[in-house]
């Protein structure tokens, strides 16, 4: 069956189920990885704006935003590196689109490309690993913010202290994951009006100290200048190449629903925040020490507005790591995890909690986000590259039931259970990627050019290209267009 959970059950007497019942707020969410009947549809394109504005006001963008100014970039170097890199979330707003039109998650659309087992493989790595990785990361940067809210208390943050508040701001970001779909949409435009507002107090308090003229006492130049360019831009871009599951959030949107404004409001939504935040870290790195970004930016805001900020930053991180965590259950399930929803982001939930304490008591963290970012980038630029072209050349027609069939009859079965289109299209990206990269280690081709790392661009491109190929003469793809 394709998913643990089965449908909501009739109303009384017979009566026709209404999306209130199976998607409101104060209510687990039924589903899981099953298809939405149409009966079931609701909401409009624009309630995902603030589904991906709140998800982006987020410590975790002050951190990189200050990070390229520390790398050596100027102020206006790393604006620029913060919007390109940020343009990248078109991408996921076109991957979006997919979530209507086959009434399913991007964890089972995929499907499509990778075929029923082969996508296993993709959701367990690509999927699942990927997410509770940034579910760590972003739990790591609330972490630091909720420390520092300990100390104004009075308490000093030892050992048990940080677990517990580690363990307590995780419990929150898990019960809106497990509620789900009906309480995100809910709860999230609140959300993003106090970030907004909040964020405001912060962009004058930093406008007021920042050097808007600001350049590093040595700029580079040249190769040296593109190289770090490049670099920076692959940190702002991993971000929205890591969101592969944008069709989880607009799923239950009508079919009707026009692709332009799913687009539009998934990108706007993710794009305006990302590149304001990244811009304010940036902009507080020509004032203060943004190697330790949270200190660093109390000393130029009112101190009665420290714990507010503080505060903000945890909701933040909550919003977006509630987004994560809701993936990643979906996720396990589409692996083949017998388990509920519900069950399944708890488990999820356990395993960043972990990978959340390491990284704050064993590493440093900075230079793990640094990292991190640019080594994800080498597989999640590929599968974001592979499931868009599949969405270009289907022209966006999906079959949601086909979908949901995981026999050996399956359209999408191909070839014992995987589609060698898209697995070779994605090994082949991440293949070429790894050559070219240079951050943890230094590629031959990256090596060759004095460490200019293309992965990014390299990676997408292949993939992109050799899933195309691939796939021209597939039988399954050529009827889903014409039946446009």
């Amino acid at each position: 069956m394709a998913s643990t959970i089965p449908d909501p059950p009739p109303g009384p007497q017979g009566a026709q189920v209404t999306p209130r019942d199976t998607d409101r707020p104060g209510r687990v969410e039924a589903h899981g990885i099953d298809h939405i009947p149409d009966s079931e549809r609701h909401g409009h394109p624009r309630e995902l704006f603030s589904v991906w504005a709140a998800a982006n006001v987020n410590y975790l963008s002050l951190v990189i935003g200050g990070a390229l100014v520390l790398m050596g970039l100027s102020l206006w170097q790393a604006v620029a590196a913060i919007v390109v890199g940020n343009l990248f979330w078109v991408l996921t707003g076109i991957l979006a689109t997919s979530g209507p039109a086959a009434g399913a998650p991007s964890e089972v659309i995929t499907r499509a490309v990778y075929g029923v087992l082969g996508n296993r493989v993709n959701n367990a790595v690509g999927g699942w690993l990927v997410s509770v990785c940034y579910f760590a990361l972003n739990l790591a940067a609330a972490a630091a913010a909720g420390f520092a809210l300990v100390e104004r208390a009075g308490l000093t943050p030892t050992t048990p202290v940080k677990v517990a508040v580690v363990v307590v701001i995780a419990a929150l970001t898990l019960i809106i994951s497990v509620y789900g779909h009906g309480l995100i949409i809910k709860l999230y435009l609140p959300i993003t009006l106090v970030l907004a507002g909040v964020f405001t107090v912060v962009a004058f308090a930093v406008l007021r100290h920042a050097d808007l003229s600001y350049a590093p006492a040595a700029p580079l130049t040249g190769t040296d200048l593109w190289a770090l360019l490049l670099a920076g831009t692959t940190m702002i871009a991993s971000g929205p190449l890591s969101y592969t599951t944008s069709a989880d959030f607009s799923r239950y949107l009508p079919r009707t629903a026009s692709k332009r404004a799913i687009v539009g409001w998934t990108a706007f939504g993710a794009f305006l925040p990302s590149v304001v935040v990244s811009a304010l870290g940036a902009l507080a790195a020509t004032a203060v020490d943004m190697t330790d970004p949270q200190t660093a930016l109390q000393e130029i805001l009112p101190g009665w507005f420290v714990p507010v900020f503080l505060l903000a930053l945890v909701l933040g991180t909550i919003a977006i790591n509630a987004l994560t965590a809701y993936s990643a259950g979906l996720a396990l399930q589409a692996v083949g995890l017998r388990v509920r929803r519900s069950v399944s982001v708890l488990f999820d939930g356990a395993v960043a909690v972990a990978l959340t304490l390491y990284g704050l008591l064993v590493s440093n963290f900075l230079d793990t986000v640094s990292n991190a970012l640019q080594v994800i980038v080498v597989l999640s630029g590929p599968l974001m590259a592979v499931y868009v072209t599949d969405i270009l050349l289907r022209r966006g027609r999906y079959d949601g039931l086909a979908l949901s069939d995981e026999t050996t009859g399956s359209p999408f079965w191909y070839r014992a259970g995987v589609n060698p289109a898209g697995a070779l299209a994605l090994v082949g990206g991440v293949a070429s990627a790894s050559l070219c990269v240079d951050t943890l280690y230094t590629g031959p081709v990256a090596a060759a050019l004095d460490g200019f790392d293309l992965s990014l661009p390299v990676g997408m491109a292949v993939s992109a290209a050799l899933y195309a190929l691939l796939m021209r003469d597939d039988p399954e793809l050529r009827a889903a267009r014409a039946a446009v």
